[in-house]
């Protein structure tokens, strides 16, 4: 379930996964299934951000190694698991939430000027 990744010159390109226990990737990719139709998750959110990029198949094998790489974590290190919740990318880059959802204005037909709360 580990995604292919060849680098040449700084410039990566994508690969097949390598075969492994298919009895494994068929549960994954199940399970990848389920946790993208879920409401509000760190999954279903990596789900639709990987999935309007690269395409459903893509981006569920993507998630079924997220879950794959969680529970190695959980089991290895005895703790719980805590998800990061479905507005994690928005925190990391407000910039960029922020862009996406002006050009979104734009494109609908709004002039959109942002001005700083007064604190």
């Amino acid at each position: 379930m580990c995604p292919g990744n060849n680098e040449s010159a700084g410039k990566r390109k994508s690969g097949k996964t390598p075969q492994g226990n298919r009895w494994l990737r068929r549960s994954l990719i199940e399970a990848a299934w389920a946790a993208a139709r879920t409401k509000r998750t760190y999954l279903a959110a990596q789900y639709r951000r990987l999935a309007a990029r690269r395409g459903k198949r893509r981006a569920v094998v993507a998630v079924g190694h997220t879950i794959l790489v969680t529970a190695y974590h959980v089991l290895h290190q005895g703790c719980p698991y805590a998800d990061l919740g479905a507005d994690h990318f928005d925190r990391l880059d407000p910039q960029r939430l922020t862009r996406h959802l002006v050009r979104r204005l734009e494109r609908l037909g709004h002039r959109v000027t942002l001005e700083p709360l007064a604190a």
